[in-house]
């Protein structure tokens, strides 16, 4: 159902570095890419993650509420995704472990201050 989903940055060159490494880690690679936006994913034929300069020239800002989850295979690549993250110069929203009775979360905010989880359920 999901096509894409977008982040904005205020840091071009940083934050496309800092998804370059953190996809590379996930095992998907930048599929597109101009001068204003790069977007990562296995292919055209399955969603994307995509990084933007706000095309209406203003500052990039995280949203209130807003969160991008990245569904994953296993406890381990949460585990080793996250670290990733952390690694890159994220910060830690939510230390890898579960939620619940059948699902298994980490959170991080990204260089401009995005939250993303990646989950599995099970």
């Amino acid at each position: 159902m999901i096509g894409y989903v977008t982040l904005g940055t205020n840091d071009f060159p940083r934050a496309s570095a800092f998804y370059d490494a953190l996809c590379a880690e996930m095992g998907v690679q930048r599929v597109m890419e101009s001068d204003r936006f790069v977007g990562w994913g296995k292919n055209m034929d399955e969603a994307l993650l995509m990084l933007f300069i706000p095309e209406n020239g203003k500052l990039a800002t995280a949203g209130n509420g807003t969160m991008v989850a990245i569904q994953a295979e296993s406890e381990a690549e949460i585990q080793r995704w996250h670290a990733k993250a952390l690694e890159l110069g994220g910060s830690d929203e939510g230390a890898p472990g579960p939620r619940g009775d059948a699902f298994y979360a980490a959170y991080f905010r990204d260089l401009d201050g995005n939250k993303l989880a990646f989950f599995m359920l099970g």
